[in-house]
């Protein structure tokens, strides 16, 4: 029984650093930064994303309106609702993300296509040079890296942090809830 007692203390400690609104807010702003980041990159840095990034860039968008949406729409069942909602975008930016660091070392092989904006309603010698013209962005490539880690990775590790927080909040809070 003390050793009950104990964790139930404990989750009583985590509800009150990391209530439900708390991690909404920090899980939306996280994924807004990270977006941000990718966006600097691509602007400022003049990385060009590939297919992968642009799905994990969507991830992040879905994890910011949900976050949104949780902080605004009263009610705490809405609240942890919009948390599991994080919990699985974040989840699933983090898998992604992870594959795409696996095709990045040559793990295993990317999409076929990385990317191609071409349209249809072309001649073929037009769309041969709309074709030689169009840049391929590779997926296997890594353009940037900090401490061997590149920037898949580092979303990888980033985003399983934010679904990882979500999760303490919301068995935080139903832990340590009167039965």
């Amino acid at each position: 029984m003390a050793i009950q007692a104990d964790q139930t203390s404990s989750f009583k400690d985590l509800r009150h650093l990391l209530p439900v609104r708390r991690a909404i807010a920090i899980c939306g702003a996280a994924s807004g930064l990270l977006l941000i980041g990718a966006f600097l990159f691509e602007y400022v840095g003049g990385m060009a994303p590939c297919k992968l990034c642009i799905w994990q860039r969507w991830a992040h968008a879905a994890i910011i309106a949900i976050s949104v949406a949780g902080l605004l729409i009263p009610g705490p069942r809405l609240a942890r609702f919009a948390l599991m909602a994080v919990i699985l975008a974040a989840t699933i930016s983090g898998v992604i993300a992870g594959y795409h660091a696996g095709v990045e070392w040559q793990l295993w092989q990317g999409p076929s296509g990385c990317t191609a904006a071409l349209t249809s309603d072309l001649s073929a010698t037009m769309l041969v040079d709309q074709l030689l013209a169009t840049p391929v962005i590779r997926c296997d490539e890594v353009p940037w890296s900090l401490f061997g880690i590149s920037m898949a990775g580092w979303n990888s590790l980033f985003s399983l942090d934010i679904a990882a927080m979500a999760l303490i909040s919301v068995i935080a809070g139903s832990r340590s809830r009167p039965a």
